[in-house]
């Protein structure tokens, strides 16, 4: 199983030419350098959905935190909110 984990666009670097072309994106507040020569389209303040390191497509703002909001959901314990019970 593939996991895409959405991220915004802060900056685009085109220097290099259309299949060198990176972004600056943030996830969360971590940013990490993304190629995105496959989402030619996409342009500062964009969503994309990024598997190792490759944008592959954008996402709407919406689509992007539905996805955050599950993502935090997975971080929470399984028993988060249950009483506690004592043996």
């Amino acid at each position: 199983m593939c996991l895409a984990i959405p991220g915004r666009i802060e900056a685009v670097d085109e220097r290099d030419g259309p299949l060198a072309r990176t972004a600056s994106v943030s996830f969360a507040g971590v940013v990490r350098t993304v190629n995105v020569a496959l989402v030619p389209e996409a342009t500062v303040g964009d969503y994309v959905l990024v598997h190792v390191g490759i944008a592959l497509q954008r996402v709407d703002e919406a689509e992007a935190r539905r996805t955050f909001a599950l993502l935090d959901a997975l971080e929470q314990p399984a028993d988060a909110g249950a009483e506690e019970v004592e043996p």
